[in-house]
This record gives C-alpha cells, sequence and structure tokens, in this order.
C-alpha cells in the first residue's frame, strides 16, 4: 500500500465544526478516523489520536468522520452534541448516508486512514495496535512541517455554562437525589428539590482518592447505592470508585486508568486490575455488577471476599443469549439488580436483556442494527439506542430511557408490553434513571438537566439542581 491516490473528500459531507479541509497536506502525515460516537471503542479511538497529534503537534494532521447506526445520529445536532460530550477537538465532519464509508473502502469502526502529504494512502488501519502502528509512522516522519495546521475554531457554540454538564447516571433515596455530573467531572448529593448539599470531586478531570473537595473523576456515569456507599462507573478513568457518604471519601474499588481485560480472582491491589470503560454498577447482596461497555461483557465483584469474577459475554458485539461467554452484548450501559436477576441495556442492541445465573435472555431486541419505535408485545417492540433502566420499587416494571426516540417507556416485567409514557415535554438524549420516591427521575442529558415525572399521571417538574 502507498501508490494508490486518495480520491477527495465526497460533496455529501457535512463538515460540523470547522470548514472543510484537505484530505491531504504537504509535508504532513493525515490521519483520518472513521468512528461512531456511539461507540465505546469509537470514542476510544478518538482520545488516543488527539493525544497522538498533541505529543506531534508538527508532523500528524487528524480528522474525524462519524458514520451513524441510528437513525438519530444523522441530525448534526446530535452529533455535535455527542463531540462535546466526548471532548473530540478535531475537525469532525457528518457521513449521513454512509457516502465517504463507501467512498473510502472502510469495513468497520474505527478506521484510520493514512495519507502522506502527497496525497498517497500509506495505510489502512483497523483494530487493536492501529494506533501503536501510526505512532511508529509518525516518529519515523522527517521533521516537523514547515506550516502549522492548527484546526480552525469550531463554527458551532460551545455547550452553555450551566450548573449541570451531560448529567448521567442517577441514584435516589428517600432522602437524597445523586447524579452523575459527568461533563463536570463530579458526583453531586442533592435535596429532591435540587439544592446541592455535598459535591465529591474536585470538578477536574483526574483519578485521585481522597476527600470530597481532593478527589477527581474522569466522566463519571452509572451510579449504585448499596447502603452507606454510593458506586460510581468512572468511564474516563476505566476504573469503579467507591464513595464512602458518612465520611464523603473516595477510593478505587478497582481500576488503574488505563484501557484493558480484567482478570478474574481476588483483588489485592485496586490499582492493578485494569477494566474496559465501565458504563453501569448495580449492587445487591454485596455482589457488585459491572457493565463493560468497552468490551461487552457483564462482570462483578463480591465486597465481602473482595475479588472479581467474569459473568457473561463473549466480547463480540451482538444480541445472542446463553450462559457465559456463550452470551453476547452490544454495548452494554445501564444495570438494574433484584434478587438473583440482573437486567441489562444494551445500546448498540438497542435491547433490554436479563441475566440470571449467568444465563443471559433477551426481553426485547432483534440484534444490533434491529431499532425503532414500536410499542406492544415484545417480539415486534423496538427501541432505539436507550441509555439507561430502572427498577419500579412498587410495580413489576422496567422503566426505560429511549434515547435514540427521545422517549421515556417502560416494560411490564414477567411477560408483559412495552409502553410509551407520553410526556407534556421533549426529552433531549436522556441518559440516566432512577425511581423513587415516587417519582422517575430523569437525566435529560443533553438539555443539562433532572426531570421529576410523576409515574401515574406523567406530569413532569424541572428539578433545579444547583440553579
Amino acid at each position: 500500500m502507498g501508490s494508490a491516490l486518495v480520491p477527495g473528500f465526497p460533496s455529501t459531507l457535512e463538515w460540523l465544526n470547522a470548514p472543510a479541509p484537505p484530505v491531504a497536506r504537504e509535508g504532513w502525515l493525515t490521519a483520518i478516523v472513521f468512528v461512531n460516537l456511539a461507540s465505546a471503542w469509537s470514542v476510544q479511538a478518538l482520545h488516543e489520536l488527539q493525544a497522538l497529534r498533541a505529543r506531534f503537534p508538527g508532523r500528524v494532521r487528524a480528522l474525524a468522520i462519524h458514520v451513524p447506526r441510528f437513525d438519530h445520529e444523522r441530525d448534526p445536532r446530535r452529533v455535535i452534541k455527542r463531540a462535546h460530550q466526548h471532548g473530540v477537538k478535531l475537525p469532525l465532519a457528518l457521513d449521513a448516508d454512509w457516502v465517504a464509508w463507501q467512498h473510502f473502502g472502510v469495513r468497520a469502526w474505527p478506521t484510520v486512514l493514512v495519507v502522506d502529504g502527497d496525497g498517497h494512502l500509506q495505510a489502512q488501519l483497523e483494530g487493536v495496535g492501529m494506533f501503536a502502528e501510526l505512532e511508529r509512522r509518525v516518529q519515523a516522519m522527517p521533521h516537523d512541517a514547515p506550516e502549522e495546521d492548527t484546526p480552525t475554531l469550531p463554527r458551532r457554540a460551545r455547550e452553555p455554562e450551566m450548573p449541570l454538564c451531560f448529567p448521567m447516571g442517577l441514584a435516589v433515596t428517600p432522602q437524597y437525589l445523586y447524579v452523575a455530573d459527568s461533563g463536570h467531572h463530579r458526583v453531586l448529593e442533592c435535596s429532591h428539590a435540587g439544592r446541592v448539599l455535598r459535591v465529591f470531586g474536585n470538578g477536574d478531570a483526574g483519578f485521585f482518592d481522597g476527600a470530597s473537595s481532593d478527589a477527581s473523576f474522569h466522566s463519571p456515569t452509572g451510579l449504585g447505592l448499596l447502603r452507606e456507599t454510593l458506586f460510581v462507573a468512572d468511564s474516563g478513568n476505566h476504573a469503579v470508585r467507591r464513595i464512602h457518604l458518612r465520611t464523603g471519601d473516595v477510593d478505587t474499588l478497582c481500576g488503574n486508568g488505563r484501557r484493558g481485560a480484567p482478570k478474574a480472582g481476588p483483588v489485592r491491589d485496586p490499582r492493578a486490575v485494569q477494566l474496559d470503560t465501565p458504563r453501569a454498577v448495580a449492587a445487591v447482596n454485596d455482589q457488585l455488577y459491572i457493565a463493560l461497555a468497552g468490551d461487552n461483557r457483564l462482570w462483578s465483584f463480591d465486597l465481602a471476599r473482595v475479588s472479581l469474577a467474569f459473568r457473561a459475554g463473549s466480547g463480540a458485539m451482538d444480541v445472542k443469549d446463553g450462559a457465559g461467554k456463550s452470551a453476547a452484548f452490544a454495548q452494554p450501559v445501564a444495570l438494574a439488580a433484584v434478587q438473583q436477576t440482573v437486567y441489562v441495556c444494551d445500546a448498540a442492541g438497542s435491547a433490554i436483556r436479563s441475566m440470571r445465573d449467568d444465563t443471559v435472555q433477551t426481553l426485547v431486541g432483534q440484534g444490533p442494527f434491529a431499532f425503532g419505535n414500536t410499542d406492544g408485545p415484545r417480539n415486534i417492540a423496538q427501541l432505539q439506542d436507550p441509555q439507561a433502566i430502572a427498577l419500579d420499587p412498587d410495580a413489576p416494571l422496567l422503566w426505560i430511557a429511549d434515547t435514540g426516540n427521545d422517549r421515556l417507556r417502560s416494560l411490564r416485567l414477567g411477560g408483559g408490553d412495552l409502553t410509551t409514557h407520553m410526556l407534556p415535554q421533549p426529552l433531549h438524549g436522556p441518559a440516566g434513571l432512577a425511581v423513587g420516591a415516587g417519582a422517575v427521575w430523569i437525566a435529560d442529558t443533553d438539555a443539562h438537566a433532572i426531570l421529576r415525572v410523576h409515574p401515574k399521571t406523567g406530569a413532569v417538574q424541572h428539578v433545579p439542581v444547583g440553579e
């Protein structure tokens, strides 16, 4: 490879945050990454590419092209929201109809095309190790480029300065509401009226244990309560953290800040454990279940024995039932647990699953590319990119944040139907749910807001967290 001249970008590409750049530039190596911004793998690839560019500022240009999986990802406003949420700072284009994908012969997310200064394709990189190969090629560049290639500042406005920034995980007790304020890298303890009582985390993206004001998180997502402990899926740090609510102190249950594959067994050193993008946690009977969106597996941490155990998932992104490694998940992002059953929200599979005795069964969903907006019996019901679930303590219901459809929905357990709950106001990318204190609490993530819904009347109240 290296003799083929790369074609120019097709005119159908919509550049969202910068003017359309050239495919190549003399004196530079150009990395064009094809991603899906809902994919944990793709987001990790973008972060690695941005880090590489920062290490070699005069050698490599970096451009990103988002290719949608779901219908809602064809909306440029939603794409730029995801880019802001994940801290994407590269020129970003939307390939709404997969024209560029086919134009360049791309086969998988993420893929990096490496183009030399003369516009010739040097490599098409996929899978594990692709950034090690890209770094090798960047290091081989003879010298820094003669001219700077600083991307033009985004044309579209940044997210507004608000008390919350992309809130996600929620947990509720009879007295308190807990919020994973993901974009501000912190966790909040609030009254039900929205008054902030305590802040856990100093607001900087980091990985430090200690007192509430000294500790730091990086893009916390899921929350799980067990007695006097609040567990946090600290996605950006590839770790599970623990907030001791009596003291406010934060420590690390497992994870070391680097993406990797965990190993089953006793955990003698929490920082010796590697996880791959934990998105959700759920605690029941001294077992903390952990959903790893990066490797499509479920694990559990035995809080009494201090040990880690594999539960289910082959690692392949698929919606497949079975026991242990025979099952497959498609990016598990939310969990809810009761007694011996764990419910799993598969975002990329638009599916709701259950796991009992490590055996996985699909309740709603037909596969990674089967999605829609259909109520009714489970064999025909459809979701689109759901991001959160919560069990109702007063009824056999599983509440669902159907993010791609901007809907609040519920699944009646025991074989019942999927139902949409029509609300008097629209939702905006809801990605967090909790049920308790007589309400359904929604993290209206893209609106940077928390809503309180009366489950019977559908009445909605804005919860003025920190306002």
